[in-house]
């Protein structure tokens, strides 16, 4: 066994017996379900475990099994999602569902190849179910693991280059693989092999600040022993964030309000909002912006909505961020003049307003409505 080997196997001991007694206490850690564990890694692609946790309860008791899926209506299953963003993840989840009742009798594919081949699963989805769910040897590279690998075996290059990509996956396979022949009658070990390299990227080998006196792999980790850690990952200049401004309308007429439903293929797809639209800056729109309070802009905005702008009224301001995108919504209430130009609205109660899916920045606008109005 030469000296990467001997890591190798060192790191995997180390990361069982560390797991064994700091793992997070999971509901999807209490099941062997893949159908369970499948839903726990589409939600948390993107989102943190303490927010997934109540949407992950909810989907669960909702919609128990792989059919009651694939046979929910699109509404519920975007209502169900609500708050968690990234929406194609949901309608990719139907899809896969749908895909495993006619391909696969409604049972959860067992092969690492035909669990690949579900819509909206890729090959850190298709191993983590793998391993977790039936304790198959394969491999994770998600951004936790990137970061706990670069570190421990002092990678400098970039993890997102192709070569380096590669390299680090094949780290991760060496682990999982480790770990299932040091412990051959385990029914756990790679599941429990991975899962322990995603929580110790959680939870002590963070971005920033990480945790390097508790880590069971310190020993072995050439970024701490030459005080490189907070170099690592090595991961390029940060995109810079784009500032992006919009501007929503309320408008009620006899108790209603006029609300559309998002057209498929664009982002937060089938979901419902208030009549809105971009606000450019002064050099993308290439107008004058008009007076200091930008009156001209919303008066502008109004228009093109078909809206007759007459004193609006601010409700709120919501800031939110997508990808890299850094949004500013600013929401008035408008005085109805006449009835606008809106393609597909149509009028709904706030009762039934609040039961659809909104996207998270028109749902904070509707409970500002609430708080208003009661």
């Amino acid at each position: 066994m030469n000296l990467h080997q001997r890591k190798i196997s060192a790191i995997a001991k180390n990361m069982l017996t560390w797991f064994s007694q700091n793992a997070r206490d999971l509901p999807w850690r209490r099941t062997r379900d893949p159908y369970a564990i499948w839903v726990s890694e589409i939600m948390l692609q993107q989102t943190q475990v303490k927010t997934v946790l109540p949407f992950w309860e909810r989907w669960i008791r909702e919609l128990p099994t792989i059919e009651s899926v694939a046979r929910a209506r699109s509404q519920k299953i975007h209502k169900l999602w609500e708050g968690l963003g990234y929406y194609t993840r949901v309608r990719n989840l139907q899809k896969a569902a749908q895909m495993i009742l006619q391909k696969h009798d409604g049972k959860f594919p067992k092969r690492f190849e035909d669990i690949l081949a579900l819509p909206g699963i890729g090959r850190y989805t298709a191993g983590a179910i793998s391993s977790i769910a039936f304790n198959r040897p394969a491999p994770i590279l998600d951004g936790n693991v990137m970061r706990v690998l670069t570190r421990i075996f002092g990678i400098a290059e970039n993890p997102r280059e192709k070569e380096t990509n590669h390299r680090l996956w094949q780290m991760a396979e060496e682990l999982v693989l480790c770990s299932k022949n040091q412990n051959q009658n385990s029914k756990s070990a790679c599941s429990h092999l991975n899962q322990s390299l995603m929580e110790l990227g959680a939870l002590v080998c963070t971005p920033r600040n990480p945790q390097c006196a508790a880590c069971p792999a310190k020993k072995l980790c050439i970024a701490f022993k030459e005080s490189r850690v907070a170099e690592l990952p090595n991961l390029g200049k940060r995109e810079t964030a784009t500032a992006r401004t919009f501007v929503a309308f309320v408008i009620e007429r006899d108790g209603q309000f006029l609300v559309r439903r998002r057209p498929a293929g664009v982002v937060n797809a089938h979901l419902w909002e208030f009549p809105n639209m971009e606000i450019l800056s002064d050099k993308r729109a290439g107008k004058d912006e008009g007076d200091a309070n930008g009156h001209a802009s919303l008066a502008r905005a109004a228009r093109e909505l078909g809206l007759a702008f007459h004193d609006a009224r601010p409700i709120c301001t919501i800031k939110h961020s997508i990808t890299r995108y850094r949004m500013t919504l600013d929401a008035f209430r408008i005085e109805l003049k006449k009835t606008p130009r809106f393609p597909d609205g149509v009028w709904l109660s706030y009762a039934k307003l609040d039961s659809l899916p909104l996207t998270s920045a028109h749902r904070k606008i509707l409970c500002a409505v609430g708080a208003k109005t009661a």
